[in-house]
């Protein structure tokens, strides 16, 4: 009976790995597409900040904001005490910041409104952009469930400091922090909560294969919210953050709570 039952859960076990290693290439592909996609972060082929005023934008290289397509003179940003219009076409309206939503489209290009701190910029997507053009796949290293742990989950509440690439630092909620084991070590992660109503917690981190074999900047993985005191964390999905593939991402850096000291051979490499 001992016996037979041990086989019963060694055959669950082997089950189990190829189901989670399909999960895995499943969820690799899905992130390729989206990064791919038209309007995915390889197609981020601009960022300019914007001064009070008019920021005239066009193909012209007269205007504040040159743009690879669309007519001459298409149009013009104007900021004035935080608020933000755009003029196409004789037409002017107010934009929203960090919408999801295109403030002008010219040509095959699609301007978006960002704030970050007090700088208020345009971001500028070109499905024709040289990174996605010449985009070449992602490397990993090789899926284990090793890095897939169920961490301890520590209710504390608070702020922490999040530095972003450009230099400016964002007060980030952190609810709590996971508690967990890894390389023979007792280790703690502290995620943030990036916008109200997130489904998810938010991750930032760096480890010892940081700058050798992964990015150099630290990675991100996200995880649903703890239940019943847990946390699952799965670094199989680490991934590498924006900059890694276009240098006009505003990406956030590892706050000092996450560096971690191990290696993490799980998720992906280095983008070169």
């Amino acid at each position: 009976m001992t016996r037979l039952l041990l086989l019963l859960l060694v055959g669950v076990a082997v089950a189990a790995i190829p189901g989670y290693r399909t999960e895995i290439a499943e969820w690799r592909k899905g992130r390729e597409g989206r990064l791919k996609g038209e309007g995915g972060w390889l197609s981020l082929a601009g960022l300019f900040w914007l001064h009070d005023g008019a920021n005239r934008f066009g193909k012209d290289q007269a205007n504040d904001i040159v743009l690879p397509d669309g007519p001459a003179h298409a149009g013009a940003f104007r900021m004035h005490g935080g608020t933000v219009t755009v003029t196409v076409d004789g037409k002017t309206r107010t934009i929203a910041a960090d919408s999801g939503d295109a403030a002008a489209v010219v040509g095959r290009l699609k301007l978006y409104v960002i704030k970050r701190g007090e700088k208020m910029g345009i971001r500028l997507k070109d499905p024709e952009s040289e990174y996605r053009r010449n985009f070449h796949g992602i490397e990993s290293f090789p899926v284990s469930e090793a890095y897939r742990v169920t961490a301890k989950w520590v209710a504390e509440p608070r702020k922490i400091p999040i530095l972003n690439i450009i230099g400016q630092t964002e007060e980030s909620d952190n609810p709590g922090y996971a508690v967990f084991r890894l390389g023979g070590k007792e280790l703690r992660l502290y995620p943030i909560i990036e916008e109200p109503g997130a489904k998810e917690l938010f991750y930032i981190f760096r480890d010892l294969t940081t700058g050798k074999e992964t990015y150099p900047a630290g990675r991100f993985f996200y995880s649903d919210f703890p239940q019943d005191g847990k946390v699952v964390l799965d670094f199989n999905k680490a991934y590498n953050p924006p900059c890694a593939f276009t240098p006009y991402a505003t990406c956030p850096l590892p706050p000092k709570e996450n560096h971690l000291p191990v290696r993490i051979e799980a998720g992906e490499k280095n983008y070169h």
